[in-house]
């Protein structure tokens, strides 16, 4: 398999100085500095785990002999897809948003898992899904934009609507341009099904600091006036610096019920 790249274990994220190791850890806490006095930032630290959560979750990310990490299988269709046997997530967003590279990078303490990344943007047609040992199965859906919606809506729409064992949906949002409007048509499908859903603004290292604050605060508000099912947190990722990975690692395997206890939660 791979070799993991640089930051993607706390280890080595534990080894840097603390403004850095903050930034790569909580990445929305490290633009709090730079709001306006008097500023509500109660929705910026509402998931803050502590280090013994963020340890535990990133064990369910490592794979060993005991706990294998499968690419399981694909489907185009319902009856395709595997059983549902395990608490599930499901990671859904525009094409191009940067999905699988996230699903990579959340697997990157198991490389030989194989995660799929399609050069043609809206080229992936299928769900994939991949089990964490016995304790959930993850599921990549096809992205949605350029060949969409009709072909995300006939798969998508089923799946939300059927698989009872989803715990939560994961909105990628493209941190550089922000809601776009077929990001609108997933909120609203979302909300219409009643699925609990947290959005999560990607490619962060992309944007300047301005911009990644405006996007940030305009979502938040959005989540606030027009959203009954989305977490109120938004969460920040960077798929190539690791930047709010290990968070969002945690947050999986809360939602999952595979942390006993998550500190101020």
């Amino acid at each position: 398999g791979r070799a993991s790249p640089p930051l993607a274990a706390l280890s080595q994220v534990l080894r840097l100085e603390r403004s850095r190791r903050t930034a790569i850890v909580f990445p929305l806490q490290k633009l709090e500095r730079y709001l306006a006095p008097g500023t509500d930032t109660a929705r910026f630290r509402l998931f803050q785990p502590g280090l013994a959560a963020l340890q535990r979750a990133e064990a369910l990310f490592r794979s060993d002999r005991g706990h294998p990490i499968d690419y399981v299988s694909s489907a185009v269709r319902m009856d395709h897809a595997p059983p549902p046997a395990l608490p599930e997530v499901c990671f859904i967003g525009r094409s191009n948003v940067g999905k699988s590279s996230l699903i990579r990078a959340l697997f990157s303490l198991a490389p030989e898992v194989e995660v799929r990344v399609s050069k043609t943007p809206g080229h992936t047609k299928k769900m994939n899904f991949f089990k964490v040992g016995k304790y959930f199965t993850l599921v990549d859906m096809p992205g949605y934009g350029y060949r969409a919606p009709q072909d995300f809506v006939e798969m998508v729409e089923a799946y939300l609507q059927e698989r009872h064992n989803l715990k939560r949906t994961f909105l990628l949002v493209d941190g550089v341009v922000g809601l776009q409007k077929t990001d609108h048509i997933a909120v609203e499908m979302l909300e219409e099904f009643g699925i609990p859903y947290v959005m999560v603004l990607t490619k962060i290292d992309r944007a300047s600091r301005g911009l990644l604050l405006k996007n940030v605060l305009e979502i938040q508000e959005f989540v606030k006036e027009n959203t009954q099912g989305c977490f109120p947190q938004l969460f920040l990722v960077s798929s190539v610096e690791f930047s709010g990975v290990h968070l969002l690692r945690c947050f999986v395997a809360h939602v999952t019920g595979n942390l006993p206890t998550v500190e101020a939660c």
